[in-house]
């Protein structure tokens, strides 16, 4: 099992209109400060390997990098810290706010693809708040998913706060469905964060495994 290259995966979610924050891959610094004054401050660093399933551990992610000289001593950071290990480039990304959800696939040998939708970090690490769906789903049955898990509430408007887009997340969560029946070498996909406001739903982190 490998993760798909970012060039690769870039072209799987475009295909599947599943949309993700302005990213671009460099191996050079001043390449990569460039397209960060491009996007705009802050941006997150962070590696994309095919072998490195978990970026942080290996001291492998940058967030809220405020300006170019920041830029420079986190890329300089990350380098170091993952010298002598085999990585395909580092990530430039804008940083993205909202509230966070994670969407996934893991592919069942039993069940096919089994779609997974919970609240991001904590939620589902420690409580394990998700709902799950073998696939194909359609919108209807999407819908259901998000409303079935326990955290709903923060997403819906809880204590005054705006409401998200609902239906977009639904789009991306049937769009994913699309993606598992169609892109059958694909084994599992994680998107966490997702995050989601009143107006948008955007990946920002995603792994790929085939």
């Amino acid at each position: 099992m490998e993760i798909l290259s970012f060039e690769e995966t870039k072209r799987i979610l475009l295909k599947y209109k599943l949309p993700f924050c302005r990213t671009e891959i460099f191996n050079s610094r001043e390449k990569a400060l460039l397209f960060a004054k491009q996007i705009g401050f802050p941006v997150v660093l962070k590696i994309h390997a095919q072998k490195i399933f978990h970026k942080s551990e290996v001291g492998g992610v940058k967030i809220n990098i405020k300006n170019a000289e920041e830029f420079i001593i986190s890329w300089d950071q990350i380098e170091k810290n993952i010298r002598g290990k085999n990585i395909e480039g580092i990530l430039v990304q804008e940083m993205v706010s909202g509230n966070e959800i994670a969407i996934g696939m893991k592919r069942d040998n039993q069940f096919g693809p089994v779609l997974m939708f919970g609240l991001g970090g904590i939620f589902i690490e420690i409580i394990k708040d998700v709902a799950l769906r073998i696939a194909p789903i359609g919108i209807e049955g999407a819908m259901e998913m998000i409303k079935e898990i326990k955290g709903f509430e923060i997403l819906n408007g809880a204590r005054g706060k705006k409401k998200v887009d609902l239906i977009k997340i639904a789009e991306m969560i049937v769009n994913l469905s699309n993606l598992s029946m169609k892109e059958e070498k694909v084994q599992s996909i994680d998107f966490n964060p997702v995050m989601v406001t009143d107006k948008q739903a955007m990946i920002t982190d995603f792994r790929i495994i085939i």
